[in-house]
């Protein structure tokens, strides 16, 4: 509240005439009035007095609070958002720089505001003033760098070089790139791709977003092949064959090695005991590992390094999960089968093992 709006509550709930109070102040009635209406204000030897009388404290008389709750912040941007669809824009930003004159120091409300008047003035082609409006949005990004949170600051920064992007002023943008760190809400690797491309250097934009792709597309398959889990303990198995169907597709429409297609159904059909499907898998599987995999022949990943493995560590890795299969409890099934020992022969003769 306001120190005319607490002057008043205060004076109402101790049962106080603004006579009363007028004479235990010293002042005149008509005085109390116009501060209960905000036309004017106590003098600042008052204060005390009056703090005392309304059994207050100054602080809580002068509406002094450094900084407002996410709560308050949301419900004030709500009341913002009402009065720029009723009266206008620039009714809306005059209560908004209102709210920040009187919280100077609550970064949240300043970097919430600036969001807000942003995204007003782009969505309302007609407001007038729209540069003056950028301009303070831009200076209150700036003031939301001062901010000790980590998560302000560097929404502040993102905002802050799409604006120097937009001018190209790119020597500030790089600037502000760099203070984020590589752990954040924000995406750095895509800011740094797109200031990368602004500036030219396409191939090594390319390059920072391909091995974004690879690192997500290994992601995506840690994720498919948990849920598939998941879904297999719950006895969820059409589920468990959906999921293991988008894991193969996705490795193929990606672009990715042969050997990652195979892999869910190996699980899947080994989960199930279900010796057939799994036999169908595993030799394909096993074969896929000794086969190169050249990423640069996928336009997906033309711009990406990468070293050469040597025939024999191929040859090794087939051996490794090949021993695994022939030991692992989970594919003791497979063990008991014909077909497993001709399929095991068959892969151990194709390169001359034994």
């Amino acid at each position: 509240m306001k120190i005319n709006e607490i002057i008043r509550t205060r004076r109402m709930e101790k049962h106080m005439t603004q006579e009363q109070m007028a004479g235990y102040l010293g002042v005149t009635a008509p005085a109390v009035h116009k501060w209960e209406k905000g036309t004017s204000y106590p003098d600042i030897t008052l204060l005390p007095a009056l703090a005392r009388l309304l059994d207050t404290d100054l602080n809580t008389l002068l509406s002094f609070k450094e900084e407002l709750s996410d709560q308050e912040i949301a419900m004030f941007l709500n009341h913002l958002s009402e009065v720029s669809d009723a009266d206008g824009v620039e009714k809306a930003y005059e209560e908004a720089m209102e709210k920040v004159r009187e919280y100077p120091s609550c970064y949240p409300l300043i970097l919430n505001i600036a969001l807000f008047l942003d995204g007003a003035v782009l969505m309302d082609v007609k407001v007038k003033e729209a540069e003056q409006y950028r301009e303070e949005c831009e200076a209150l990004y700036r003031r939301a760098l001062e901010s000790t949170d980590a998560r302000i600051q560097n929404q502040a920064r993102s905002m802050l070089i799409s604006r120097y992007r937009g001018r190209k002023e790119y020597d500030k943008a790089w600037e502000l790139l760099e203070a984020l760190p590589d752990e954040s809400p924000v995406d750095k690797k895509q800011v740094q791709a797109n200031l990368m491309i602004d500036c030219g250097k396409l191939q090594e934009a390319a390059k920072l977003e391909e091995e974004k792709l690879l690192m997500a597309m290994t992601e995506i398959h840690s994720v498919l092949m948990t849920l598939m889990e998941i879904a297999i303990k719950e006895e969820r198995f059409e589920d468990a064959e959906y999921i293991a169907d988008v894991s193969r597709d996705a490795s193929k429409l990606f672009d990715q090695w042969e050997y990652t297609s195979y892999v869910a159904h190996f699980q899947l059909y080994s989960a199930q005991k279900d010796w057939v499907n799994t036999l169908k898998v595993l030799v394909p599987m096993l074969k896929s590992v000794t086969k190169r995999w050249d990423l640069k022949k996928s336009p997906l990943y033309r711009h990406i390094q990468t070293k050469k493995v040597e025939t024999e560590d191929k040859s090794r890795m087939k051996q490794m999960l090949l021993k695994m299969i022939k030991e692992d409890e989970d594919t003791a099934f497979l063990r008991e089968r014909d077909e497993f020992q001709d399929a095991v022969k068959e892969i151990e003769d194709e390169n001359g093992e034994s």
